[in-house]
């Protein structure tokens, strides 16, 4: 069976914009495919000066975005005087969903979690704010707060990086031969199962 693994950050807006595609492929190929979830990392704490410059770079990628994939945007956000675009945590929680409760639960976190962040302008860089999305808060708090969640993120950006992941989102194939090919960047449902092959 093929694999192929999704390597997204759950606060890159192309990620958003492609999240359509993941389901799509998900439901419709989950007899010949088995499909993973890797975080790459975007950005980390205080890399992003929040002042006009960015605000407007974001306004402009997120219309783009908008524009190409028909996803819905919340721009509220940056209206914020203050506001640490800060991706580790929400990936963070990711790794832990997947550690946890499995792959197909953590597509689904992810799935709510950038809902509440590009749809209802909520802020996922705050803990608070992800623990609302799991059922067992404890397991997830607990797990989230260790060594081993810290490990198992930077293993998952070490990875992306080795499979050639560079861009979000990225799209890894390994066929049944163990051949191992990468498509960086937004896709279509239709070009992407063309490139793939599936």
């Amino acid at each position: 069976m093929q694999h192929l693994i999704f390597v997204i950050d759950p606060l890159c807006s192309w990620c958003w914009g492609f999240h359509p595609v993941i389901k799509e492929l998900r439901q419709k190929h989950s007899q010949n495919c088995q499909f993973s979830l890797v975080v790459g990392g975007l950005r980390t704490k205080s890399q992003m000066a929040w002042n006009e410059q960015s605000k407007g770079y974001l306004a402009q990628n997120w219309n783009a975005v908008a524009q190409k994939t028909k996803q819905a945007f919340n721009f509220e956000l940056l209206n914020k005087e203050h506001f640490d675009y800060d991706t580790y945590p929400a990936c963070k929680a990711i790794v832990s969903v997947r550690e946890l409760w499995g792959e197909a639960m953590a597509f689904e976190y992810l799935e709510k979690i950038q809902e509440a962040f590009y749809v209802r302008g909520e802020d996922t860089t705050s803990l608070d704010v992800l623990v609302n999305y799991v059922k067992e808060k404890e397991a997830f708090l607990t797990f989230y707060e260790s060594q081993r969640a810290e490990t198992l993120m930077q293993h998952d950006f070490a990875k992306a990086r080795s499979m050639g992941a560079n861009a979000f989102p990225s799209v890894v194939k390994i066929d049944e031969e163990g051949h191992m090919s990468c498509q960086q960047g937004y896709r279509s449902f239709e070009a992407i199962k063309s490139i793939i092959k599936l």
